[in-house]
């Protein structure tokens, strides 16, 4: 049997590669409602963050979110998604 193949996904914050599993998922819905996918399987375009406040802050000064998703993302929703991401901190 082969080894298994662990999937890597690069944060948007500070650009490493890590382990799928390790980091969470920001998730842009059909209606363009951003939200944070815990469980990783939710429908939509996905955008992945460590799950550090170093990181978020990161994504928000180089402006990694608005290119993941190709569109510019309001302040409130900076502020929910840090207000959620603060739980993970």
């Amino acid at each position: 049997m082969g080894i298994k193949k662990i999937p890597l996904r690069q944060c948007v914050g500070c650009g490493e590669m890590k382990n799928k599993k390790e980091m969470i998922r920001v998730l842009k819905t059909s209606e363009d409602v951003m939200i944070l996918d815990t469980t990783g399987r939710k429908n939509g375009r996905g955008a992945y963050i460590c799950p550090s406040m170093e990181c978020f802050k990161k994504a928000v000064k180089s402006k990694g979110l608005e290119r993941s998703f190709k569109m510019s993302i309001p302040k409130e929703v900076y502020e929910a998604l840090e207000r959620e991401m603060e739980q993970f901190a």
